[in-house]
């Protein structure tokens, strides 16, 4: 089973799996130009793993994509992306959520009845957070629903149901300092590659309704169009 899983929660990632296995990847660590970065970053990825520059010729079975929570316009570039590639590739789209993948690689590092909150930075000095336990080891169920907000909001869910915080990147700068007295988990990257297992693991349980596509923005987007004037 062939595989390419792609992600625009923060940095544009890329990887290149083949049964389990990772065989090529590319990454760009800006935040911004999501869209421009794609096409070539699936290239890199496609010659790092011996693969053909053409889509079509590469032997894709599934494509895989981050579903967010993330802004509007590089979480749109992805998903964008992904079902075109998956259109060209002659292969399904699966969309898993970035704090999904965050929270299992930290709990890959945890003992296997932790609870996590797995953050990432929504920017607007807010997070994107979610309560996770283990299920299995290769898939996480989500606690309640993904959130969007300051640090408060995610304290204060912390105090109601302890668990460790496992950031998708450095702490955000601002919650650093009243993220300070929390128990922290494991500070990961997040990796594209871990979609493959947690797809693999759905599928496999007929949870074919937790693989769609759909964008997780979870607020409006920073530009919104001025309202119609009444006339």
């Amino acid at each position: 089973m062939r595989e390419i899983a792609l992600d625009t929660q923060a940095a544009t990632t890329v990887a290149i799996i083949d049964d389990g296995c990772v065989l090529g990847r590319a990454q760009n660590d800006s935040g911004r130009h999501h869209a421009e970065s794609i096409t070539p970053l699936v290239r890199e990825a496609l010659a790092a793993a011996g693969l053909p520059a053409q889509l079509a010729d590469a032997g894709i079975d599934r494509v895989l994509v981050g579903t967010g929570p993330a802004p509007f316009t590089g979480l749109r570039a992805g998903l964008v992306s992904a079902r075109v590639l998956a259109s060209v590739a002659g292969a399904p789209a699966y969309g898993v959520s970035a704090l999904d993948v965050i929270a299992r690689q930290g709990l890959d590092r945890l003992p296997p009845d932790t609870r996590v909150y797995a953050i990432a930075d929504a920017r607007r000095r807010e997070l994107y957070w979610g309560s996770y336990v283990a299920a299995g080891p290769d898939d996480v169920t989500l606690e309640g629903r993904l959130e969007v907000g300051d640090v408060s909001a995610l304290l204060g869910a912390m105090r109601t149901a302890p668990g460790l915080v496992v950031a998708g990147a450095p702490i955000p700068a601002h919650s650093a300092d009243a993220l300070a007295h929390v128990d922290l988990g494991p500070q990961v990257s997040l990796d594209p590659a871990v979609m493959s297992r947690i797809v693999a693991t759905r599928l496999s349980r007929g949870e074919d309704d937790r693989l769609r596509t759909d964008p997780l923005y979870l607020r409006r987007p920073d530009i919104q169009g001025q309202p119609t004037a009444r006339l």
